[in-house]
């Protein structure tokens, strides 16, 4: 019961029923060398879902302007395997996994893949032991600490179409991109390249590849855009009209 009271020692999250946590820190490979008739894949689908309704409602409160289809994204991006892993890493949940000898090996305690199964059978057994709005806290606690702007995490899935759906919602313009400067030997070559919106330059970016140069021009440009609209909305609060 190692494991299990450690977590108990690192969460803020006490479980009336231990045995269920003990099923979600429990993986497949540790079941099987152990001829156990449980692990945490049953935990992992239910917490799926119930990940599912707490972000629908958090981003549907906190992004009150996007249509259907940005909220989607922006849920699919926090609840993607690395977004999932790095709220596991937070709580130390690779510390306390039950693991087959093979998994440890492979480095199976810092693998994302792992994490964020357990992360979300973790979910799962939270929900039955202690309901939603236990879980809800809890969570929504992670979540506000390491993704306070959720949307930004598009910027790193798809830039380029993230700024394009952006402009075309706001500006009702589509942005454009050149290359301004191609240095280097021809065998590993840097490209340059600028985005621009109606004439203006909104970003610059650079890499060995024209594409991902063009992917971190679009990723300034988002910044670039989303600070000017949270200068704008602080203006529009302090100077009411």
């Amino acid at each position: 019961m190692n494991s299990l009271l450690k977590f108990q020692e690192i969460s803020s999250y006490k479980f009336k029923d231990v045995f269920i946590l003990k099923e979600a820190l429990t993986h497949r490979s540790y079941s099987a060398e152990h001829n156990l008739k449980y692990d945490n894949q049953r935990l992992e689908f239910l917490g799926d879902s119930v990940l599912q309704i707490i972000l629908t409602e958090h981003l549907f409160n906190l992004y009150k302007e996007f249509p259907e289809g940005q909220l989607t994204k922006i849920r699919s991006a926090i609840a993607q395997q690395e977004s999932l892993a790095i709220l596991a890493r937070e709580i130390r949940l690779g510390e306390i996994l039950y693991l087959g000898k093979g998994e440890i090996e492979t480095g199976g305690r810092d693998r994302d893949s792992t994490l964020a199964d357990a992360f979300e059978a973790l979910l799962g057994a939270m929900y039955l032991d202690g309901g939603l709005e236990s879980i809800r806290t809890y969570l929504m606690a992670l979540i506000t600490k390491h993704f306070p702007e959720p949307s930004e995490l598009l910027q790193d899935l798809n830039p380029k179409g993230t700024l394009q759906e952006y402009t075309q919602k706001f500006f009702n313009a589509t942005p454009y991109y050149e290359t301004v400067e191609v240095t280097g030997p021809d065998h590993n070559p840097s490209y340059t390249v600028k985005v621009f919106l109606k004439n203006q330059e909104l970003g610059q970016g650079s890499a060995t590849k024209r594409k991902t140069a063009e992917s971190n021009a679009a990723r300034q440009a988002l910044q670039t855009l989303m600070n000017n609209k949270t200068q704008q909305d602080q203006k529009a609060q302090d100077n009411p009209a």
